[in-house]
């Protein structure tokens, strides 16, 4: 299943508060009688929790959640981590009610702010998902008033302040919405990933209620740097493929094709490796003149973010970074979604420089 951009871009403004949420969930677990600590130890439990985690990286997830599970009842109940892993394989299975009920069941467990907030913000989650692409407003409100309380039990939880400030925006309350993505901004720092969309969303809410490519950056194969929202009104098209797969090479020429084609339009074009051998990839790319931007994806997080199994696999966004098409396999009409979106990128250059020269006439005849 295509995780949305939403979602996906979520993932990685929260990846700090993750981060932190996923040491307090192991190190904050509620205890009872302090038999709970010793859990960790049991050669079961670490066997049940390994079978879990390799179950959900087969994408095996309903098996995977009752792997999770197992090993909570060997913990006695008292094992968060093992509940906030059954969370998340119901939301990969899309089984949102029972995430709701989950997230709801480790909120309870949670014994510091952290672990509460980032449990209010996951039922969160799994309500906008569970109300879908048309939301009712009442679903909406429902969504918003507990991602407020995520971010009232942990003020730092950026991305429960996110995902409010999106709701409002999706309700149609622009101010609210450009508030809540200032004070985002405000907890976050300019080298952050997100920032620079965080700040896209400050100065126009509205960008917030189109499915949005995740924010990303990540260093080329030549050493640069390549950050999604640093494009500067450019299109972007990303390729996911790797040198073993058969219809990634037959695709090659075509590649080739649209980035001759498209030499002097604002496109960059990415294409990201599944390759394990960084040499063979080196090699395969310079023998094969690939002189675009190049990235191997070593452990699939952005692969993951963008909600990808299979390649060759193309995504096409626009100039203000709304996630236009989605293309997968061979054959595909790449350049006649480049073509408009190319043609809807310098077309607002030009509406943007007329703009700047009406305001500057003015500001002359002012003076």
């Amino acid at each position: 299943m295509f995780l949305t951009a939403r979602a996906a871009a979520v993932v990685f403004l929260a990846f700090s508060v993750a981060f932190s949420a996923t040491r307090a969930l192991a190190q904050g677990t509620a205890t009872k009688a302090g038999a709970a600590d010793d859990y960790h130890a049991n050669p079961k439990f670490i066997a049940a929790v390994k079978e879990a985690k390799d179950l959900e990286r087969q994408k095996q997830a309903g098996f995977a959640a009752d792997a999770y599970k197992k090993a909570n009842k060997i913990a006695g109940g008292q094992c968060v981590e093992c509940v906030a892993g059954v969370y998340k394989v119901q939301m990969m299975q899309g089984s949102y009610k029972d995430a709701i009920t989950t997230a709801t069941e480790m909120e309870a467990m949670g014994t510091t702010p952290l672990v509460k907030s980032v449990a209010e913000y996951d039922r969160g989650r799994a309500l906008v998902a569970k109300a879908g692409d048309k939301p009712k407003p009442e679903q909406l409100e429902e969504a918003l008033a507990v991602f407020q309380q995520a971010a009232t039990i942990y003020p730092q939880n950026v991305a429960a302040m996110y995902e409010v400030g999106v709701v409002q925006a999706r309700l149609g309350r622009m101010d609210e919405a450009r508030k809540e993505f200032q004070l985002c901004l405000s907890s976050m720092k300019p080298g952050d990933t997100a920032w620079l969309r965080m700040k896209h969303f400050a100065d126009d809410p509205e960008l917030a209620t189109h499915k949005m490519a995740p924010p990303f950056e990540v260093t080329a194969m030549d050493g640069t740097k390549f950050n999604l929202d640093a494009m500067g009104g450019r299109v972007v098209l990303i390729d996911f493929w790797a040198t073993w797969c058969g219809p990634c090479n037959r695709e090659l020429p075509h590649m080739k094709k649209i980035a001759k084609e498209f030499a002097n339009d604002p496109l960059v074009i990415i294409s990201v490796s599944w390759d394990s051998d960084e040499a063979k990839w080196k090699d395969f790319v310079a023998k094969n003149g690939m002189t675009w931007v190049q990235y191997r994806d070593t452990d699939h997080a952005l692969s993951n973010a963008f909600g990808i199994d299979a390649i060759p696999h193309y995504f096409t966004i626009d100039s203000d970074g709304v996630l236009t098409a989605e293309m997968l396999g061979e054959d595909q009409d790449v350049e006649g979604k480049l073509k408009k979106l190319i043609a809807k990128a310098q077309a607002a250059k030009v509406q943007a420089a007329q703009v700047r020269g009406s305001a500057n006439v003015a500001a002359g005849a002012g003076n």
